[in-house]
């Protein structure tokens, strides 16, 4: 657990240095994929036909798992969502807020509604959480929004 957390924060901390080099000048797909720690959520992203809504003009707060937070789903979890869309861009749309929402405009037990229209619980205490994900990095700025990398896949109540 310690190394992937490990591993999370190092591919958090370059996909940072990469975005805040670049001058924000990315969308948040092209920051995603610069960072090569996100090919499965880039990947999750075409496949529900999102790549357009999250290259366009925003702003969006995106809580983005990493590749290892989809390895850590049980196997054959992202095949199956991949060949359902529907459900896939369910689960996608349940990590992205309206609105560019940074850390600082975060309090503990703040409620956040997700695009999906499912609601977020934000806790601050001992570090930040989304649901039951651990930012890893947070404040990631992009041309259109800002990403916050988590080390879990949050799902939505169903």
């Amino acid at each position: 657990m310690l190394r992937r957390t490990f591993m999370a924060a190092t591919a958090a901390t370059a996909l940072a240095t990469a975005a805040f080099a670049e001058g924000h000048a990315k969308d948040i797909v092209d920051t995603a994929i610069e960072a090569g720690s996100f090919t499965t959520l880039v990947a999750a992203v075409q496949a529900a036909g999102l790549e357009e809504t999250l290259r366009g003009e925003g702003p969006f707060t995106v809580f983005a798992p990493t590749d290892e937070a989809f390895a850590a789903l049980p196997e054959g979890t992202v095949e199956g969502l991949l060949a359902d869309p529907e459900a896939l861009a369910a689960i996608l749309t349940y990590h992205v807020v309206a609105g560019k929402v940074m850390s600082g405009d975060l309090s503990d037990g703040m409620m956040a509604t997700t695009v999906n229209g499912g609601d977020v619980t934000i806790m601050t205490e001992g570090g930040v959480m989304v649901n039951d994900a651990n930012v890893v990095t947070a404040d990631i700025e992009t041309s259109n929004g800002v990403i916050h990398v988590i080390d879990k896949v949050i799902l939505p109540a169903m």
